[in-house]
C-alpha cells in the first residue's frame, strides 16, 4: 500500500472533467490513477550554536544521508542518481528542493525529538523526482519518496512544498513505530499523523509559533488557476479549496460529519480532518511552538509501542491523554489542552476526555 499526498477522490474529479481546456489535466489525472506504485515494506556532523550566555557551543549531531534520483519522466525507480550528500546544488529546482526538504525534515526530527532519521537509526533518505509524465502526485513507497511534476494546469511540481515532503516521510516514521493499518479510522490516523508532522516540520523550519503557522498541507502545489490555498487545513478542515473542477474540500472537522465510504480505503484522507483539528486545537490552546509540547505528546504516543494497528480515534485520543498525564502530570495545562482538542471534534468517549477530573 503506497501513501500518496493527493487523495484518489480529488484525482477522480479531475479525471472526469469534460471541459476542453482541461483535457490535458484530465488525461494526466487518469494516467496518475492508473499508474502502478510498487510498495516495499551514521553519519555525523558538527553543529554550532549560541547558548543563553552568548557562548559558541559545538555539538556533534547526526547528519542526513540523502540521495536524489531522476526518473526522467519514466515510471521506473529509482532512476539516475543526480545528487548525493555533500554534493553541490544542481540547476534542477526539483532535485534541490527535494534534497533541502529531506534535510529540513531530518533536522526537525533530531532537533525536536532526538530521532535519527525516519528509522531512528540513521537510515538513508532517498527520493526520486520527475516521476512519470505529468504525474499528479507524490508518494512514499516504503523505501523512498517519489515526486511527480504535475500537469501544469492544476498541479505544479510537488517538491515545492516542504509539508508534502515531510508528510510522506512521516509515513515511514509511522511504519517504523509499529504501523497503523491504512483503512478506516486507523488509516485516517495514519494520514493525520503525517499531516501533523508535515505541518510541524514547516513550523520548525520557519520558527513559527502555533498562532503564526498556516496549518496548511500542500500550499504551493496548485497552479494560480485553482481556487484553493492547499490540499488540507489542520486548523479548519473543509476550507482548503473550493474550486469548479476540484469541488469543495470534503474534510469534516467533527465526528457528527464523519464520512462513511468504501472509497479511499474507508475515507482515510477525508476523515483525517477530525484528528487533524484535534491536534491543531491542542497546539493552539497551549500556544508557543507546537512541536515542543503538543507535538511531543503526539510523537511519544506514536512511538511508545502501545498502539494496535487498528487503533481508532477514541483509543488514540485516550492514548494521547495518558501520554500527557505521564509527561506533564494529571492536573497540567497540557492534559487540559489535549482534552479540549478531542472534545472540540466530538471524540470524547473516554470519561477523562469528556470532563476534568474532580
Amino acid at each position: 500500500m503506497t501513501h500518496a499526498i493527493v487523495p484518489p477522490y480529488l484525482l477522480a474529479r479531475i479525471a472526469a472533467a469534460q471541459e476542453p481546456h482541461l483535457a490535458h489535466a484530465a488525461a494526466a489525472a487518469r494516467a496518475t490513477l492508473a499508474a502502478q506504485r510498487e510498495y516495499t515494506p551514521t553519519r555525523s556532523r558538527l553543529r554550532l550554536s549560541i547558548d543563553e550566555a552568548g557562548a559558541l557551543v559545538a555539538e556533534s549531531a547526526p547528519a542526513p544521508d540523502r540521495t536524489i534520483y531522476d526518473a526522467q519522466q519514466r515510471e521506473v525507480l529509482p532512476g539516475v542518481k543526480v545528487r548525493g550528500e555533500d554534493e553541490p546544488p544542481t540547476k534542477d529546482a526539483s532535485v534541490d528542493e527535494a534534497f533541502d526538504g529531506l534535510g529540513a525534515t531530518f533536522d526537525f526530527y533530531w532537533d525536536a525529538y532526538r530521532r535519527n532519521s525516519i528509522d531512528d537509526a540513521g537510515g538513508a533518505l532517498l527520493a526520486t523526482v520527475h516521476y512519470g509524465r505529468d504525474y499528479d502526485n507524490a508518494f512514499w513507497n516504503g523505501e523512498q519518496m517519489v515526486f511527480g511534476d504535475g500537469d501544469g494546469e492544476i498541479f505544479t511540481g510537488f517538491t515545492r512544498s516542504l509539508t508534502v515532503i515531510a508528510h510522506e516521510l512521516a509515513h515511514g516514521v509511522t511504519e517504523y513505530s509499529g504501523g497503523l493499518d491504512y483503512q478506516d479510522q486507523s488509516g485516517a490516523l495514519n494520514e493525520s499523523l503525517s499531516d501533523v508532522f508535515g505541518a510541524l516540520t514547516e513550523q520548525h523550519q520557519l520558527g513559527h509559533t502555533a498562532d503564526e503557522a498556516t496549518w496548511l498541507i500542500g500550499a504551493g502545489i496548485f497552479t494560480p488557476a485553482v481556487q484553493g490555498r492547499a490540499l488540507r487545513s489542520l486548523r479548519a478542515p473543509g476550507t482548503a479549496y473550493d474550486d469548479d473542477v476540484l469541488g469543495k474540500d470534503p474534510q469534516p472537522a467533527h465526528m457528527r460529519d464523519y464520512v462513511v465510504t468504501a472509497g479511499d480505503n474507508g475515507g482515510v484522507h477525508i476523515n483525517s480532518g477530525i484528528p487533524n483539528r484535534a491536534f491543531a486545537v491542542t497546539a493552539l490552546t497551549l500556544g508557543g511552538r507546537a512541536w515542543e509540547r503538543a507535538g511531543l505528546i503526539w510523537y511519544r504516543t506514536l512511538t511508545a509501542g502501545t498502539l494496535s494497528r487498528t487503533t481508532d480515534f477514541s483509543a488514540f485520543a485516550a492514548a494521547t491523554l495518558a501520554t500527557a498525564e505521564a509527561e506533564y502530570g494529571e492536573e497540567s495545562e497540557e492534559v487540559a489542552a489535549v482534552r479540549a482538542g478531542w472534545a472540540d471534534v466530538g471524540v470524547a468517549h473516554d470519561a477523562r476526555l469528556a470532563q476534568p477530573r474532580a
